[in-house]
């Protein structure tokens, strides 16, 4: 039987010229796909020199560095599970998932490690420049090490949700899930040995690490690699490159600064969107400016990539365009029977990216998935007559005032275009005659409108249901790693909002 290790898989894609790098630094540290091999099997052994053994988890949360993509890699190579985590992880959710994972080896922060108080056999540090004890251990290492031979139903990679309903999920990822993923997105997004992609996404997520680098890696591309995303960084370094991956906030903030313009974009073939929705508005600016419409394209931490708008073909505003191959989207009501399109419901799906069940957790994995093995995504959305798929907000932010539903989005849609209004987020929020009111949180700039103009904006546009009761308006909303304005944190924040209301 083949191996069906995906470390295996990446490794037989290297370019025959080892000396290409794979990454370049901003700061000009090149490192060619040789020294990677090297140094993911330098890092592999180390790893296992400290006990852990294949199947075992190695949990790390560090920063964005090299050495940590050669520790991920050398997690593979040696058949373990890697873990990374949020560095913006408090100790005691990094405790939590330490926990509930129970890996052989947590490599952290040197600064954290006695704040974080990690209870695991082994722990190691790995600092920011690429310093610490498990650096100093790799270095002392071989580089011979084979990749152990994996099965494509055995886990090569976990992550945490974000918890928004509760405590973080472990969500497994197979060989099987990484490898056709990134043999898909390559394909799809048309990805080749001559590309270098701009690299300024975080390595702990799905999007900066199973998207962004698994492509580059399996096509012998190069990634130009910022540690973190600064607009005036990437406007300076977007001539080097072709392809340039963000969240929506990479792109307003782009727009926002006054060197970033066609000349910037003169040799990027790509721009492409995703963990957070673009706002339509952002998509249209940004053509404008550059002459780019950017790929949109969905997925989670469970799924990976799942739909994208086409490299060749129609890219629409505020869709996620259509199903990978292999990929399969329903929309069903909640009785689970299939919608027609162009009705709003729960996007169901299925297909080989999709992860097998949540980590140590089966009575949540028999409500997750259909009898039939598809997996509810906790969205919504409608598909179109051609298969196009738009959402419409998670589940969870359904608004169902006074017994009618309203979906967030399209209530944004109508405040983000007024003049002065910078974004809008509209959550839930208790209310004691309603049950729940409509209540919209907006960023405006100096100015701007203020909350009797949103609403008599909104009196004018949508239906009476549909119109915020109150509107507070803020110098900004709360954001996760990715960019996601954090509607959890609003509804916390504002929950007595309609105390004593009627």
């Amino acid at each position: 039987m083949p191996n069906a290790s995906f470390f295996s898989l990446l490794q037989s894609r290297f370019p025959s010229d080892g000396t290409k790098p794979a990454i370049v630094t901003a700061e000009g540290r090149s490192i060619g796909y040789d020294e990677l091999d090297d140094w993911s099997a330098r890092y592999g052994r180390a790893l296992l020199a400290q006990g852990a053994r294949p199947g075992d988890r190695v949990a790390y949360q560090i920063e964005k560095s090299p050495e940590g993509l050669f520790l991920y890699l050398g997690a593979l190579r040696a058949g373990l599970v890697a873990l990374p985590m949020n560095p913006g992880y408090l100790a005691g959710e990094v405790r939590y998932m330490l926990g509930n994972a129970t890996p052989e080896v947590f490599v952290g922060d040197p600064a954290r490690i006695e704040e974080l108080r990690p209870d695991v056999p082994r722990v190691l540090t790995l600092d920011r420049d690429g310093k610490g004890s498990l650096a100093d251990i790799a270095q002392g290492e071989s580089v011979d090490l084979e990749p152990a031979a994996m099965r494509r139903d055995e886990i090569a990679a976990m992550l945490y949700t974000s918890g928004t309903t509760g405590r973080p999920k472990g969500a497994p990822l197979s060989h099987g899930n990484l490898a056709s993923n990134a043999h898909v997105l390559a394909e799809a997004w048309g990805f080749g040995d001559g590309d270098v992609l701009l690299h300024a996404l975080p390595m702990f997520h799905a999007h900066g690490l199973f998207v962004a680098a698994h492509v580059s890696l399996l096509s012998g591309a190069t990634m130009l690699w910022l540690n973190r995303f600064d607009a005036g960084r990437v406007v300076e370094l977007l001539p080097r490159a072709t392809v340039m991956m963000g969240v929506p906030t990479f792109y307003t903030r782009l727009l926002d600064d006054p060197g970033f313009d066609r000349t910037a974009c003169r040799n990027i073939r790509l721009f492409v969107s995703g963990s957070a929705p673009l706002l339509a508005e952002t998509w249209r600016g940004f053509e404008q400016r550059t002459g780019h419409a950017i790929l949109e394209r969905y997925g989670m931490s469970e799924i990976l990539m799942h739909t994208g708008n086409p490299l060749h073909g129609e890219r629409r505003p505020g869709s996620v365009g259509l199903p990978f191959p292999g990929s399969a989207v329903r929309i069903v009501d909640s009785e689970d029977r299939e919608l027609p399109p162009g009705e709003i419901g729960a996007v169901l799906v299925k297909g080989p990216n999709v992860f097998s069940g949540y980590w140590k957790m089966p009575e949540k994995n028999r409500e997750e998935f259909t009898a039939d093995g598809w997996f509810r995504t906790g969205d919504l959305g409608s598909l179109g007559e051609d298969g196009y798929l738009t959402l419409a907000g998670r589940a969870k932010d359904l608004v169902i005032t006074g017994g009618l539903n309203v979906y967030p989005p399209e209530v944004e849609a109508v405040i983000d275009a007024m003049p002065g209004v910078v974004e809008s987020a509209v959550v839930a929020l208790p209310h004691r005659d309603l049950g729940e009111a409509v209540t919209a949180v907006v960023k405006a700039t100096t100015g701007g409108p203020d909350e009797a103009r949103v609403i008599a904006h909104c009196k004018a546009r949508l239906a009476g249901f549909k119109v915020p009761k109150r509107v507070v308006v803020v110098d900004d909303l709360p954001r996760n790693a990715m960019g996601k304005v954090q509607k959890k944190l609003l509804r916390e924040q504002y929950a007595r909002l309609y105390d004593g209301s009627r």
